[in-house]
């Protein structure tokens, strides 16, 4: 198999030249060609078989233990001068980085196949998709691509009759940290990626394409590339909304896109469209649609069990890859969290004895397909996508922030995820307690200048009049002995139907500097054992702590220097003066 594009054809017989690989395979995608790669990997000791009769088609894949998390400190965004990257990104001139990383590639593929993998993100007939092309000499690679994505024949085709795709470029080298680095090149649709075999690194369609590649696009094309979640809710009455969600890590994102509405919510629905990453589009009547560009999952396993995500416990039962967890004496796999089995081996392979350590490393990983999801919708595949009601930003703090409240304006809104910020926890690396600003929940996955960004989603109210409300949620607050005040999991929805109210029209709420907030009593708390006055807890909004927080919004966002949006400053002030006058009143 070769390809009728010449652009492509010149472009791998070009890394073919570079790297010198011992065959070439171009990626089909099929049924047959996933199973090749699977019996080629446990021959080679690169995957072991699961249990077959607790988890069929289940695999397990140990990492080497310097190549387990996505690098940041070594991700560069190479455009052409630095103000483009902005003070959120890592940069490097592309003609340095192209010389520094193509030095890494000469003849790195000796004695390895090289695979080429066409790819679509997003389903393959829908206009909001884009397509890619990554080269790599990992076959855990392309069986990942292969159950993250619309890999194979069908998505090189789509690329033959547009002529254009993101080149990605992936190497493991040597598995070297002194070695290694990810380099994305918006200017040019491209990634290099060199000395790592982990996800984020190596999964060229997932951050690095379909976040900070897709970015750049995005901005240039008028759409949004986002890190957020997509779920469907039904009311008991029939109506259906979608909602597109942006939380930093460890709070909450994948638990929610799979919620499971409790017992006392009868007549609620709820079902999965995407985990991670939405591409937003206007349509033609200027409606704001999301796609999920993926087709499967890369999941943090730790913690997964049948009360915190029963779906996704489910969902990995069968026909999953399982990366750097634990297993048992009869070779089922094993994470902290689970609630059955104990680990016989560690994430290393070793015999586990409890003394070094976690058994499953923290970052372990599932990957499956989203059709293995039990709430996985149907239209995840729609060409069109689905309308987005709401879009939801979200923290972790565990005193300021209210439950919920929803912003005043587009405008504002744009304030409110531009000063999204989480308390560092005891599972990351730093300090406890610590506030990290992460706007978006992107500083790790925007292509661009942060400023420039949000310049871009401040540009919507000037092409469509019906944009989705914007809101904010934190199910992280806690009461002066530590314990949380919302129950949360399957009890969110309460929250996700206040907010649905809100957009048809029908939920009451009170004013406040920061935005509308619900009187307790807009809550439905039908069925749910939780007193007034921790209600009441939850949505206060405390003047003073909040306008110490503007204060350091602004701060934040002064960094951005001359680039960042005059209307983001006026909004700040708007809270702020809004603030001051209620301390003034009280006083």
């Amino acid at each position: 198999m070769t390809t009728t594009l010449d652009a492509l054809q010149s472009w791998v017989d070009q890394v073919a030249a570079h790297t010198q690989p011992e065959a070439i395979h171009w990626c089909t995608g099929t049924e047959e060609e996933y199973r090749d790669l699977l019996e080629m990997m446990l021959a080679q000791g690169t995957l072991t078989k699961l249990n077959q009769e607790t988890h069929p088609n289940c695999y397990l894949h140990l990492s080497d233990p310097n190549d387990v998390a996505r690098v940041e400190h070594l991700t560069f965004v190479c455009t052409e001068t630095e103000a483009d990257a902005g003070p959120n990104n890592l940069w490097m001139a592309p003609a340095e980085a192209h010389e520094k990383i193509d030095a890494l590639f000469e003849g790195c593929m000796q004695g390895r196949i090289m695979y080429v993998i066409p790819y679509c993100m997003g389903p393959i007939d829908s206009p909001y998709s884009r397509c890619g092309v990554e080269i790599t000499d990992s076959p855990y690679v392309v069986a990942n691509m292969k159950l993250m994505t619309r890999m194979g024949s069908k998505a090189l085709a789509r690329i033959e009759r547009e002529g254009t795709f993101v080149k990605g470029l992936h190497s493991t080298g040597e598995l070297d940290p002194e070695r290694r680095f990810i380099m994305h090149f918006p200017g040019e649709l491209s990634i290099k990626s060199y000395g790592s075999g982990y996800g984020g690194n190596a999964l060229l369609g997932k951050k690095c394409h379909a976040l900070r590649i897709a970015s750049h696009q995005a901005r240039q094309e008028g759409w949004l590339a986002e890190h957020m979640l997509i779920v469907g809710l039904e009311n008991p009455d029939g109506a259906v909304h979608y909602i597109a969600c942006a939380f930093p890590s460890a709070c909450g994102k994948t638990n929610l896109a799979m919620l499971i509405p409790p017992e006392s919510m009868k007549g609620w629905k709820a079902w999965t469209l995407g985990d991670d990453i939405a591409w937003l589009h206007l349509d033609e009547a200027g409606k704001l649609r999301a796609i999920n560009p993926e087709s499967g999952y890369f999941g943090v396993v730790p913690g997964t069990n049948e009360k915190t995500n029963k779906n996704a416990f489910d969902m990995i039962k069968h026909d999953a890859i399982f990366t750097n967890v634990a297993t048992t004496a009869d070779k089922q796999p094993w994470w902290e969290g689970k609630k059955e089995g104990e680990p016989a081996r560690d994430w290393q392979g070793a015999v586990y004895d409890g003394t070094a350590g976690p058994a499953a490393h923290p970052n372990s990983r599932f990957t499956v397909a989203a059709s293995n999801n039990p709430s996985y919708s149907s239209l995840a595949d729609a060409p069109q996508g689905v309308p987005i009601s709401a879009i939801v930003f979200g923290g972790r703090r565990k005193q300021l922030a209210p439950l919920v409240f929803e912003a005043k304006s587009w405008e504002h809104g744009v304030l409110v995820g531009a000063g999204t910020a989480s308390e560092t926890t005891a599972a990351m690396v730093g300090d406890v307690g610590v506030v990290r600003r992460d706007p978006m929940a992107m500083k790790p996955f925007c292509g661009y200048n942060f400023a420039d960004y949000w310049a871009h989603w401040l540009s919507f109210p000037d092409r469509a009049e019906h944009l989705p409300r914007i809101f904010h949620v934190n199910w992280f607050r806690q009461d002066d002995d530590g314990n949380f005040l919302w129950p949360g999991f399957g009890e969110n929805i309460r929250v996700l139907e206040w907010i649905i109210e809100r957009c048809e029209g029908r939920a009451g709420a009170e004013e406040t500097p920061i935005g509308f907030l619900p009187h307790v009593e807009d809550l439905n708390t039908n069925g749910l054992e939780i007193e007034r006055e921790t209600l009441e807890e939850l949505l206060t909004v405390d003047t003073g702590q909040w306008r110490d927080e503007m204060a350091s919004i602004l701060d934040y966002l002064q960094g951005y220097g001359n680039r960042l949006p005059e209307e983001l400053v006026r909004q700040q002030k708007l809270v702020a003066d809004a603030l001051d006058a209620k301390l003034a009143k009280a006083s």
